[in-house]
């Protein structure tokens, strides 16, 4: 899978990904620090990566014609050593979803996940 790493979180998530056999960009190589959420969404899209963040702009959601996946990153720490099995685990559970469109929130230790329908899919 494909993931655009936020500039929220450290770019040592790409190395996370890579290491663990997806596509792992980091947003600082990729666009403007103070680009807008909606720049990251389109971005993505366009590539068809999902984004890895610890905070999205609902608003700018609807700005987009074909909404990336995303994952967001729920915890007080937001390293690959504190949410990293975490994040795999979602992206085992979840990847399906997560390519087409998806929210996946990820809160620490791999819990029970629920996958809801998404709607104008």
């Amino acid at each position: 899978m494909n993931f655009l790493v936020d500039m929220n979180l450290s770019a040592s998530w790409t190395d996370f990904l890579t290491g663990a056999g997806h596509t792992a960009v980091d947003w600082s190589d990729e666009g403007p620090p103070d680009a807008p959420d909606r720049a990251l969404l389109a971005w993505a899209a366009d590539r068809d990566y999902a984004i890895l963040t610890a905070d999205l702009d609902p608003a700018a959601l609807p700005a987009v014609a074909k909404r990336p996946g995303v994952m967001v990153l729920a915890c007080g720490d937001l390293t690959p050593d504190a949410l990293g099995y975490a994040v795999l685990a979602a992206i085992h559970e979840a990847g399906a979803e997560l390519a087409k469109g998806a929210i996946v929130a990820v809160a620490g230790e791999p819990a029970p996940l629920r996958v809801l329908p998404l709607r104008g899919r």
